[in-house]
């Protein structure tokens, strides 16, 4: 599994903004614009913005669409069979971007089960 350590976070800090950190990544965004874009859709929704229901309003208005994972697959897993394109994994309290079949996190999350995921929709 080719795992690259990504942490986009200007501070160095890894905990509680894995969803940011995973869209950096997935849309080539720098911490801080996600980061209030998320804010800011939580404001308009009245939710937080880690809730998965506020980051799933901003990535759909960004043109991605969700997909359920096969049952029980792995990252690691997944991103073997998903060597090309740009994915957001959902995993139980986690989050992660898959690029090109390698995985980028703050750790090697690769033997988590992926629940759903998100790409982005072909222009």
């Amino acid at each position: 599994m080719n795992v690259k350590y990504y942490n986009p976070n200007p501070e160095g800090r890894n905990v509680g903004d894995c969803t940011v950190r995973a869209l950096c990544r997935a849309m080539d965004k720098e911490w801080e614009p996600v980061y209030t874009a998320l804010c800011l859709q939580g404001y308009q929704m009245r939710d937080m913005p880690s809730s998965n229901v506020v980051w799933g309003a901003y990535l759909r208005a960004q043109g991605f669409r969700r997909a359920l994972a096969p049952e029980d697959v792995t990252v690691e897993e997944f991103a073997a069979g998903h060597r090309q394109g740009t994915y957001i994994l959902t995993l139980s309290g986690h989050v992660v971007c898959v690029q090109d079949g390698a995985l980028y996190d703050t750790w090697d999350s690769s033997h988590e089960i992926v629940l759903y995921y998100w790409t982005k929709e072909e222009e």
